[in-house]
């Protein structure tokens, strides 16, 4: 099964990790489990992902646009927010099946468990926030203000994607086959200087004059 990394750093970290392991292990070289190709899709290839909603998230876009996207994120029925929340709800769950309390004064399951159901709770909490956000942001102002006021307020965001790393080149989507006639034609126009129409592919231009002859001494002028 393919795996992503959400940013650049993740994808360098991981790699990182691989090489100390390779360093540092001591089993023979074969018995090491390979390492798997992680996919970085680009975030143009998923608008509605989580990825995706990041890109459009930018500073100027519309207020509109944010309270969509806020939706989007917090939908009941295929946010990604509460698909996160669930998932941690199931992780609980799971821990929950091994619980045992025969022990009083040792339980790490235990443990785990309220630490998984806080986050559960803290994500509920998200989500409410979020609803109350969603409403207020048509409010906001459409255009940037000044830059003295920015300063106020400390910047959040701290992980980049691979598009902001890379650029946005390197996330086009592919596109389709190339036709490699068309484009040798449409090269060799650009070059020549007498472009004009097409010419059939192997045969030269129609209109293409011959070179002139070169003059003897005593030809008048």
């Amino acid at each position: 099964m393919p795996e992503y990394y959400s940013s650049i750093g993740e994808a360098v970290g991981a790699a990182m990790q691989h090489n100390i392991r390779l360093a540092h292990r001591s089993a023979a070289p074969g018995s090491d489990k390979p390492l798997q190709v992680r996919h970085l899709p680009s975030a143009s290839a998923d608008p509605y992902s989580v990825r995706g909603m990041i890109s459009r998230l930018h500073e100027d876009a519309s207020p509109d646009e944010v309270a969509g996207i806020i939706e989007e994120v917090n939908g009941a029925l295929v946010g990604a927010l509460p698909e996160l929340a669930e998932l941690v709800a199931s992780a609980a769950d799971w821990t929950r099946a091994r619980l045992d309390f025969d022990d009083p004064h040792h339980n790490p399951t235990f443990e785990t468990w309220t630490r998984l159901a806080a986050a559960y709770g803290m994500l509920q909490d998200v989500r409410e926030q979020l609803e109350v956000a969603e409403d207020s942001l048509a409010a906001c102002p459409a255009e940037r203000t000044d830059p003295r006021h920015h300063q106020m307020v400390n910047v959040l965001r701290s992980r980049e994607l691979l598009d902001d790393v890379l650029g946005a080149e390197a996330a086009r989507v592919p596109s389709a086959p190339r036709n490699v006639d068309s484009d040798r034609q449409r090269a060799a126009r650009a070059s020549s200087p007498r472009a004009g129409t097409s010419p059939s592919t192997g045969s030269p231009p129609a209109t293409a004059a011959p070179p002139p002859a070169p003059r003897s001494a005593g030809r008048p002028r």
